[in-house]
């Protein structure tokens, strides 16, 4: 059985990536940065597609 992993806030994915959370914010009013879900008033992340998206980001800086 596959155990599913919990979402993201963005105070876990802050430390994950280094960034203040108001980068976070920014970045889903801006359209950029890892894919983000409101979920009621909450912004949650999927930590796969966090990662994913850090490891492109890492691509396409070298």
């Amino acid at each position: 059985m596959t155990e599913i992993e919990p979402l993201w806030g963005v105070d876990e994915v802050s430390a994950f990536l280094g960034v203040p959370v108001k980068t976070l914010y920014q970045w889903k009013w801006q359209r950029i940065g890892p894919p983000v879900k409101k979920v009621g008033k909450y912004l949650r992340y999927v930590p796969a597609r966090v990662r994913a998206w850090a490891g492109q980001a890492d691509e396409n800086a070298a």
